[in-house]
């Protein structure tokens, strides 16, 4: 099996790639853990190669509703391409795996540098502002359970695999929604064979069936990505 690295950096010239790796440290994301909180400053910029993060936005300081997620197609951090070292959003470690992490200053240093690097960013820049308003669409008009296919979606395509741990309760933290909304809806998608729900790990058994009953927010997502991000 091929090693897994982050695709943005897959993307630069192999003479930038091996100079930003320079920089770089190896890291282990660990579940649950936060990389940032909305409104203080970043210490470090990421890029995911086999875990992600949950992009939360938050209300009076509180955490409430994911609005975005970055696995190894992205980075954590973007706004620093802006010139901001200011986070907007609560990053939150969803799923476990490694990283690059590199420290802010090195990392705006390498910008500076970097042509084929602000080139590769800006376009993901593009992409994220794009997901996140997608998902305020989605959140406002789509049912719950074309919500929920899309979110699953998203959760096995950054796991790489069919298989990964969630809690009803966490995933009605995240849609924004009731505990039991979640419940009805995995039932539903459990009795037509979609997936399987057992003891707070989810396994997707019909990708084309989940496909279809989600909403077309990841479709245009994923189209949005390839155009600007092959």
């Amino acid at each position: 099996m091929a090693t897994l690295q982050n695709h943005l950096i897959e993307l630069l010239p192999a003479k930038d790639r091996k100079r930003l790796l320079g920089l770089a440290a190896q890291v282990n994301l660990v579940q649950s853990d936060v990389l940032g909180t909305a409104g203080k400053q970043n210490r470090h910029v990421y890029f995911p190669i086999g875990g992600f993060i949950s992009l939360v936005t938050s209300i009076g300081g509180k955490p409430v509703l994911e609005v975005g997620m970055v696995g190894r197609e992205g980075m954590f951090g973007a706004q620093v391409l802006l010139g901001v070292p200011t986070q907007p959003l609560h990053a939150l470690v969803q799923g476990p795996g490694s990283a690059h992490r590199f420290e802010l200053g090195a990392f705006r240093r390498e910008l500076e540098r970097g042509a084929a690097l602000r080139r590769v960013l800006g376009r993901y820049l593009y992409v994220l502002m794009n997901q996140l308003a997608s998902s305020a669409a989605c959140i406002r008009f789509h049912p719950i359970d074309a919500r929920l296919g899309r979110w699953l979606l998203m959760m096995q395509d950054r796991a790489h695999s069919d298989s990964f741990g969630v809690t009803h309760e966490f995933m009605a933290y995240m849609l924004g929604v009731r505990r039991v909304g979640i419940t009805d809806a995995a039932g539903a998608m459990q009795r037509k064979g979609l997936i399987e729900y057992h003891r707070g790990r989810v396994t997707v058994l019909d990708r084309k069936g989940l496909e279809a009953v989600s909403c077309t927010c990841y479709a245009a997502d994923r189209q949005a990505y390839a155009r600007l991000l092959h």
